[in-house]
């Protein structure tokens, strides 16, 4: 006979390799991270398609204080929901929000590699770098966050990944550059900074490599790391959305 996690988790990778809608997850998959990144990695063992790298979730310093968490969350990102820039995306009514990004592309040799992840050696595992465009939401009929497990849980919320040009990755002053995503359809305009991800997107990316390290994942090849975002959880309309971060460039998404 299954046991109750084994069946929740079948259903909701049925509904995240369907495109479907499911009921709310029940509360003890969900409320404290550590259970919900027990139920994550038993779901994404059962996705049998190509992971393209890991995001952060969670990094805003303001909503960790609020929702009483002690670090972000990561999750898996699969190669069916990256997107270049300027792609279509349509939306469901539990999608419920639009990021923008710094993503890194990571060198292979990172799973060689020995020894803790740390801001003085970080440099050296980054091949390139350009700005990203996060849909977020869920695959269940629910609303709201009250804990970083209700998104960690559901494949970490991510919905799809569209990703601008990318650029040879140099040192700049990544932890403060201004940030912008606009809907001119809907009139949104929303300005952030990158010093809005974990302090610096930077060091969203080493909390994410040592996590890779800490559960000894080896893809074995190059991968992206989406940091978090520059300006929140901004609500999702339809429209052409238009992101741009200083020194890196633009990325857009046309939402359907």
């Amino acid at each position: 006979m299954s046991t109750l996690i084994e069946r929740t988790s079948n259903k909701l990778v049925k509904a995240f390799l369907k495109n479907k809608i499911i009921a709310p997850l029940p509360k003890r998959f969900t409320k404290k991270l550590t259970e919900a990144n027990k139920f994550r990695i038993l779901c994404e063992s059962k996705v049998k398609k190509p992971i393209i790298g890991y995001k952060a979730g969670g990094t805003g310093i303001p909503v960790m204080k609020k929702l009483k968490e002690k670090e972000p969350f990561y999750a898996s990102v699969y190669k069916d929901n990256f997107l270049k820039s300027g792609k279509s995306v349509k939306i469901s009514k539990t999608t419920f929000g639009i990021e923008l990004e710094v993503c890194y592309l990571i060198k292979r040799s990172f799973f060689n590699s020995k020894g803790v992840i740390t801001m003085k050696n970080i440099s050296k595992f980054i091949s390139h770098m350009a700005p990203c465009i996060e849909i977020v939401g869920y695959r269940q009929r629910k609303k709201g966050i009250t804990s970083f497990g209700d998104l960690c849980s559901d494949f970490g919320a991510n919905v799809k990944f569209l990703v601008g040009q990318k650029k040879k990755y140099k040192k700049i002053n990544i932890g403060n550059l201004k940030t912008n995503i606009n809907n001119k359809k809907t009139k949104q305009n929303i300005n952030g900074n990158t010093s809005a991800v974990f302090v610096n997107p930077l060091n969203s990316l080493r909390f994410v490599l040592n996590k890779i390290k800490r559960d000894k994942i080896n893809l074995n090849k190059n991968f992206y790391v989406f940091t978090g975002s520059t300006v929140g959880v901004v609500p999702i309309n339809r429209g052409l959305y238009t992101g741009r971060i200083d020194k890196l460039g633009s990325v857009k998404a046309t939402i359907r």
